[in-house]
């Protein structure tokens, strides 16, 4: 059997989320997570965890539409992603426009599908020993595979893996306030993501790649060069056009 182009990018996708050098930004890793997901799979992607409070939050998403979704989810304190996050199970992919799921979540469906969202799916996002969470899928036109879901649970092992060898020695509640500490770290990138946007007069997807862009290349972490321009230190770079 000939091995495809497709096999080695998803190889590659993997171990790019398994093998972190020391001291790795937790947030970075998760991010790479849901872009390796929309590289890999061609859907929109997002990260839920539980906290120790038993409440749900996103981490990460793969674009503005999917992050929307996932607020309007904790808003209504309903959806597909909040299901596979509290069960920490697998959901296997759901076709939006069906009774089933206007019975299920009825006030979330009718917006994911004036987003253009038709299908969800989730796995698990865990470490070898703990439930953290789960990687949603939100797909606009396939329904995801048997396979698709077989890869996306791969890379969200290969990232619980990362996170669990970086932490090998910490409880389930430092593991958890690690992830808390990433959602702080979301804020601020929220907020340079807006600061951006206001002063460049871009979207907010492009508001986010370019920072990601300008800190994946000089190695600099993400949310130290966010914090910067929230507070109104733009890198020059930032200004031009890609």
């Amino acid at each position: 059997m000939s091995v495809t182009r497709h096999g080695v990018l998803a190889s590659q996708a993997v171990l790019d989320l398994a093998w972190r050098a020391d001291g790795f930004d937790v947030l970075e890793l998760l991010h790479d997570l849901t872009g390796h997901v929309v590289g890999q799979l061609g859907v929109h992607s997002a990260l839920t965890i539980l906290d120790e409070t038993g409440q749900v939050d996103y981490l990460t998403a793969s674009d503005e539409t999917c992050r929307r979704l996932e607020e309007d989810q904790i808003e209504l304190d309903e959806g597909p992603c909040l299901d596979s996050t509290r069960t920490s199970k697998a959901l296997a992919p759901a076709l939006l426009h069906t009774s089933v799921a206007h019975q299920r979540w009825p006030r979330f469906t009718p917006r994911a599908l004036r987003a253009g969202i038709t299908s969800v799916a989730a796995v698990p996002l865990r470490t070898p020993h703990h439930p953290l969470g789960s990687l949603n899928l939100l797909s606009t036109a396939r329904v995801p595979t048997r396979e698709d879901l077989r890869l996306a649970q791969a890379l969200a092992d290969a990232a619980g893996i990362s996170q669990h060898h970086r932490q090998a020695l910490l409880a389930k509640e430092e593991i958890i306030g690690q992830l808390e500490t990433a959602l702080e770290s979301r804020i601020v990138i929220e907020q340079a993501k807006g600061v951006l946007a206001s002063q460049l007069g871009i979207d907010m997807d492009e508001a986010f790649a370019r920072p990601r862009r300008h800190a994946r290349s000089r190695q600099q972490k993400l949310t130290v060069l966010a914090s910067n321009v929230a507070h109104g230190d733009i890198p020059a770079d930032l200004t031009m056009t890609p």
